[in-house]
């Protein structure tokens, strides 16, 4: 496994930094203190510590605007991340998408 790999799933093994991906997922363009709202236990540069964490895996991308540093998921980086990844465990859910797919077309319309 590469660095990069290796920083992906680092960054991934956190429940913070999957909970702050789960918010750029559901809301988009953060900024730092909104990010920080949702965790009350946490300071500002705890999250920045994260989100560093995040950028450096490649998993988000930040732009500058005003004062505030605005971060979003990037959606290509994080599919090609974890495309390699996910690829190898892609004949266990083909075989069973498959199955369920066979299970549809036989099965007789509900009347």
């Amino acid at each position: 496994m590469s660095s990069t790999s290796d920083d992906l799933f680092r960054a991934l093994a956190d429940p913070t930094r999957r909970r702050i991906l789960d918010l750029l997922a559901e809301r988009g363009t953060l900024a730092v203190n909104d990010l920080a709202a949702e965790f009350p236990d946490l300071v500002a540069s705890g999250i920045s510590k994260h989100l560093m964490m995040l950028r450096a895996a490649g998993l988000v991308s930040a732009t500058q605007q005003g004062r505030q540093r605005l971060y979003r998921i990037d959606a290509d980086a994080l599919a090609g991340a974890l495309a390699p990844w996910l690829a190898k465990y892609e004949p266990y859910w083909s075989d069973a998408l498959d199955r369920l797919r066979d299970l549809a077309e036989n099965e007789e319309p509900p009347e």
